[in-house]
């Protein structure tokens, strides 16, 4: 007797075959909200105005030195805060509360008065208060990798694993974390 494993029907040659859209994460990041793109890991760098542009109403001396240079070069490296610089800077003038924060070679994780960051390797997305439905966290029985899970309302989770040097880091990162949660999540 013989044995056929797999579908018995063979389609119809008058039936061509319809290709349907693939959607989701694994073809588009955008898919999953939170998920922001890889941070530029170059410095930021301010491009000249170009000569042709209208001119300024106010003329400048050509021979104004090197001061005058060494003045322009300063403002311009002071103007070339990033946004992470300055959310730090506001957030010090704020008095910030509780901050947590863990990481391993490849994994983070930063809870604070903005939300809660995940990076993994290049990868990051970043949860306000508001997009936060749930903070799970779970220790192993053994090993060392702790997990953190962010639920949110629309019943998506996004887990991170990070590696502890030593299992006594998992009681102090629960009270940490439980801290901020405390302080920001119940605002929310």
């Amino acid at each position: 007797m013989e044995q056929r494993i797999g579908s018995s029907s063979q389609p119809s040659k008058a039936e061509p075959l319809k290709a349907e859209p693939v959607t989701g994460a694994g073809f588009d990041p955008a898919f999953i909200p939170g998920i922001t793109g890889p941070a530029p890991t170059g410095p930021v760098t301010k491009e000249p105005a170009p000569e042709d542009a209208a001119p300024s109403s106010s003329p400048e001396p050509e021979d104004a030195g090197p001061a005058a240079a060494a003045e322009t070069d300063e403002s311009d490296v002071t103007d070339e805060k990033t946004d992470h610089e300055a959310d730090e800077e506001a957030g010090e003038e704020a008095g910030d509360g509780p901050v947590f924060e863990a990481s391993d070679r490849r994994a983070r994780i930063v809870a604070d008065r903005k939300g809660v960051r995940l990076s993994l390797d290049e990868e990051a997305c970043e949860f306000r208060w508001e997009e936060i439905a749930a903070v799970e966290t779970e220790s192993p029985r053994f090993g060392k990798r702790y997990t953190i899970t962010v639920h949110t309302p629309d019943r998506r989770w996004y887990p991170i694993e990070i590696e502890a040097a030593a299992r006594a880091r998992f009681q102090e990162w629960d009270e940490q974390l439980d801290a901020v949660l405390d302080a920001y999540f119940e605002e929310a």
